[in-house]
């Protein structure tokens, strides 16, 4: 295989998959509108053009909890296929948005059977960890909830506050379904902020954590067209990324987002969503939950952000 034939390759795997990801997400002839509905902040900032952003910002943050990362680097196969672990998480991710409740249900139920085998000890710290443990869960929750919200400020449709509040309630419904009580999940902006400074002091760059996001941020393969894509993509991410995180890997600060950066990061952010668009079921997907959406503008509703069953948000 010639060297351009390998930067195609790989770039079209990558899509492929993560293409193949939101089809799976998205069902044809939904039940209800799941846990969110097309009315929700959830559903209109998982297709900002700044997601991707939040997604390699998310994972970043997610890394320096040094029990969370434990359970990542002696149970997952990320190394052998990194790219597979992002796909199938996103997979979940897009279910769980946009699937009816029962689907929705049934994708948070395999995670937690998954997870009850995700179990053993540090190496770093010493302590044990479960990937069950609902303090693990929800700080892998915070990170992608606050990554999402940075991503859209910075590079994304401009958010009022009123919808950030809205949206980090939204969402404390994801981290219930993973088994975390409601009442330890922030449910607006204040709360997630106060949350994650708490957690701060635990933080560190393990040597798992710096190998991970190396290759995250640098992934072998890609011929020069697609570094230089890719390299907006890292540089939005590592601009997103608040003070203390970049001082704990070590990364310098990057240079101020100035309004002509933001714009160029932006028209890249479109590159990538038109090669995903071109994928095979991606617009149809895509024009379904448009034409929701729409629906549900019109009709003045904000959708089915509704607590799963059971929840300490239905009784009492």
């Amino acid at each position: 295989m010639t060297e351009p034939e390998l930067e195609i390759s790989t770039a079209v795997g990558l899509v492929e998959r993560y293409a193949a990801a939101l089809v799976s997400g998205v069902p044809d002839r939904p039940d209800d509108d799941g846990f969110f509905g097309p009315g929700s902040v959830t559903w209109r900032l998982a297709a900002d053009l700044s997601a991707p952003v939040a997604g390699l910002r998310s994972v970043l943050i997610q890394a320096l909890h040094p029990l969370a990362m434990a359970g990542v680097d002696q149970h997952s196969d990320w190394r052998r296929d990194p790219v597979g672990r992002l796909a199938a998480t996103s997979a979940y991710v897009a279910t769980i948005t946009y699937g009816d409740r029962a689907s929705a249900s049934r994708a948070a139920e395999r995670v937690r059977v998954i997870h009850d085998h995700v179990r053993g000890t540090d190496t770093v710290t010493g302590l044990p960890y479960a990937a069950g443990d609902p303090a693990l869960l929800l700080w892998v929750h915070a990170a992608l909830v606050d990554s999402v919200l940075a991503a859209a400020r910075l590079f994304g449709t401009p958010l009022s506050d009123a919808d950030a509040d809205a949206y980090v309630g939204e969402m404390a419904v994801s981290a219930e379904l993973l088994g975390v009580p409601r009442g330890l999940i922030p449910d607006h902006v204040a709360a997630l902020a106060e949350y994650i400074d708490g957690v701060r002091p635990v933080l560190r760059r393990t040597a798992a954590a710096a190998e991970s996001m190396g290759y995250m941020l640098d992934p072998e393969g890609m011929g020069e067209e697609v570094a230089e894509l890719w390299q907006d993509l890292r540089d939005a991410a590592l601009a997103a990324l608040p003070g203390w995180a970049r001082d704990l890997y070590g990364y310098p600060d990057p240079p101020p987002v100035t309004p002509a950066r933001r714009t160029e990061i932006r028209q890249t952010l479109g590159v990538f969503d038109a090669v995903f668009m071109a994928e095979p079921g991606v617009l149809e997907a895509r024009q379904q939950l448009a034409l929701r959406m729409r629906a549900a503008a019109g009709s003045g509703g904000r959708g089915g952000v509704v607590p799963p069953e059971g929840s300490s948000a239905n009784r009492g």
